[in-house]
């Protein structure tokens, strides 16, 4: 059985075979027109209305119903699942893969991708529905109401909850158990065990409970990250701007064309953003669903402008210490433990320490964010509880046992082959729907050019599809 879990096993072999033929010759390409393709119909949404999204994330607490999750709280969630692995263990992936030029491109499809962040979180408030309580919806909603596809919708909704709720699970898991191995020398099995009892407790009390414990501590737990990295860079600051010329250089390097390795480090650059950022996916457009607002495009620029704190921020913060420690260019290290010893380099023994630490706030708020998207998409499948029952036991015991066990070659292969698979499926829709996002944006601008401070939608505005639209 170890031998199936190992980097050196079938599975894992037969995986990165299929990775490689997935994100070389498709995956890389979708994304990139994608986010060109609605950078330019929405004229540069994330570029010009990046002073709405901040003044919505400042509004974004109220909420018109006491039961329904506020726009803030839906955000939250959001992060707690971007926020995570990804953005300690995966940018030291991405940097030991493929060089420091890899970080570059993460900032690229972050820069990009938050267009397709704002599509899709816009057309899953517009196609929501109304729950006891809540909302709900995400891509199979827009894909069985808008696109009326339900085969797709089904297909997305499993696709989504084996991603969520059991690949992406066995990553956090598999990056808590050895930060905490490296630095208090927990065996994987005993924090395992550990995380199955916090995880279970958090996941059995339901999206409203999720919501709440997100909105807590992302907050805490990315200000303290920021504020270190910032420490550190006012530490370094003469190494700062060869700091940045090494990514450039190695971004577009001559000795990486010559040398076959630039797609490498484009692709990981790619997979590590996307992993970390989920724009396209279609994940975030689930939380996004949740919210409360009065226009869809409210939570669209909100959902948008937390692709930037993810990667433009956090996950920058990760890089900048890794590169000015310079341990990068040991082969040895990998994952957490390359972010560990980056910090160790930075600020002595307790570097390992506070990685363990905030790898575990981190990857635990995105255990119990992610299972939010299994839940919406089981209960999008069926209304039997005992597979929503089924579900909560494979995100919190199962899952978690098998990351801890698991290689780290082994889950991050895993997650990139279901990552791609939704993503495909996230991405055409979103194609065939964005001018009903696109029509929405430029209501909104019409009304606060009116000067109507807080926009409102009602589905009489789209008579084509109103019969669709029962949330508004």
């Amino acid at each position: 059985m170890t031998e199936i879990f190992s980097a050196d096993g079938w599975l894992n072999t037969a995986i990165t075979h299929i990775n490689n033929v997935l994100w070389t010759y498709i995956l890389v390409a979708a994304l990139i027109v994608c986010a060109v393709l609605f950078t330019i119909k929405t004229h540069g949404v994330q570029f010009r209305m990046i002073g709405e999204m901040i003044r919505l994330l400042g509004d974004s607490t109220k909420k018109t119903h006491e039961k329904h999750v506020s726009s803030f709280e839906a955000f939250a969630v959001s992060i707690a699942s971007r926020v995570g692995t990804g953005n300690l263990a995966g940018v030291a992936t991405a940097i030991a893969v493929g060089g420091p030029g890899a970080i570059f491109w993460m900032w690229v499809i972050a820069l990009l991708g938050s267009a397709t962040a704002f599509v899709e979180s816009t057309l899953a408030q517009l196609y929501k529905r109304k729950t006891e309580g809540s909302y709900i919806g995400g891509p199979a909603y827009y894909m069985m109401f808008g696109l009326h596809k339900r085969w797709m919708a089904r297909l997305y909704a499993v696709l989504i909850t084996i991603t969520f709720c059991m690949a992406y699970i066995s990553i956090q898991s598999n990056t808590i158990c050895g930060a905490m191995q490296g630095a208090f020398g927990v065996q994987p099995w005993l924090m395992g065990l550990i995380l199955v009892v916090l995880a279970t407790a958090c996941v059995f009390g339901g999206i409203n409970r999720i919501a709440k414990v997100s909105s807590i501590f992302v907050p805490v737990m990315a200000v303290l990250y920021i504020l270190l990295a910032l420490v550190i860079l006012a530490v370094n600051i003469q190494l700062v701007p060869r700091m940045f010329a090494l990514i450039i250089e190695n971004a577009f390097g001559f000795r990486q064309f010559t040398g076959g390795t630039f797609g490498a480090m484009m692709m990981t650059g790619i997979k590590r953003g996307l992993f970390s950022n989920e724009a396209g996916e279609g994940s975030a457009a689930c939380a996004a669903s949740i919210a409360d607002v009065s226009h869809p495009v409210k939570q669209g620029l909100v959902q948008a402008l937390s692709v930037f704190t993810d990667t433009l921020l956090i996950c920058s913060c990760t890089a900048f210490i890794i590169l000015l420690s310079g341990v990068y260019t040991d082969n040895s290290l990998n994952g957490i433990q390359l972010t560990q010893t980056a910090l160790q380099y930075e600020i002595g023994t307790a570097g390992p320490t506070f990685v363990a630490i905030a790898i575990f706030m981190f990857a635990f708020s995105s255990i119990i964010g992610n299972y939010t998207y299994g839940e919406m998409n089981v209960k999008f499948l069926t209304h039997d509880r005992r597979w929503l029952i089924f579900v909560r036991v494979m995100n919190g015991i199962v899952m978690v046992i098998f990351g801890a066990l698991a290689s780290l070659d082994l889950v991050w292969n895993l997650g990139d082959f279901f990552m791609g698979c939704i993503t495909l499926c996230n991405l055409f829709a979103i194609v065939k729907l964005h001018p009903h996002a696109v029509f929405l944006l430029k209501d909104y601008i019409r009304q606060k050019r009116a000067g109507i401070k807080s926009p409102v939608f009602h589905k009489s505005q789209m008579p084509e599809i109103a019969d669709e639209l029962s949330a508004w």
